[in-house]
């Protein structure tokens, strides 16, 4: 079986000159790609004790429900600004160009709850650091963040001191 690495597409120049993107969907379109990410992500959770796995739009839905659905834990959706149905609390957070707004339900973390994240990548951290200021203002304890990749050229893990970070692929690059 090949390393996962060797599952992500890197696509040169993509959206913009000089950047090389890493592709997830290579990995998600083959059964064996998609089986170590999830397998990987459980490793890295073996001895981690948490009740709650929290994935941000969209991609980190796409990791994070079957690492939920393995371990028998529940899994919360943080969504972009108007897509959740009930009371919510915001957060407000900086991208390259410009500024977003993510929610969590009100009600989806109970004080006292330990609480994993998972995405497919790290960039500049800002989502994250978003979601676990929502996370702690909720009353949940985040005991890990964990990542398909992370791009460490951007340094958001600096966003994330303090807290238990992994990540599967580190590129050295943006």
């Amino acid at each position: 079986m090949k390393k996962l690495e060797e599952y992500v597409r890197s696509i040169p120049d993509f959206p913009e000159p000089g950047i090389i993107f890493r592709d997830i969907t290579s990995i998600l379109q083959d059964a064996d790609g998609l089986k170590l990410a999830v397998d990987g992500l459980l490793d890295i959770l073996k001895d981690v004790e948490y009740d709650v796995v929290v994935g941000p739009e969209s991609r980190g839905f796409i990791f994070g429900v079957p690492v939920a659905y393995e371990a028998h834990k529940s899994f919360v959706p943080v969504r972009k600004k108007g897509k959740l149905p009930c009371e919510v609390i915001s957060a407000e957070y900086d991208l390259e160009y410009g500024s977003a707004v993510i929610e969590i339900h009100k009600d989806a973390i109970k004080p006292g709850q330990k609480v994993v994240i998972i995405d497919d990548l790290i960039a500049t951290g800002g989502t994250i650091e978003a979601i676990i200021k929502l996370i702690e203002q909720l009353g949940g304890e985040v005991v890990k963040v964990c990542f398909v990749m992370e791009l460490a050229g951007l340094k958001g893990r600096e966003k994330l001191t303090g807290y238990q970070v992994d990540s599967m692929i580190i590129y050295e690059g943006k």
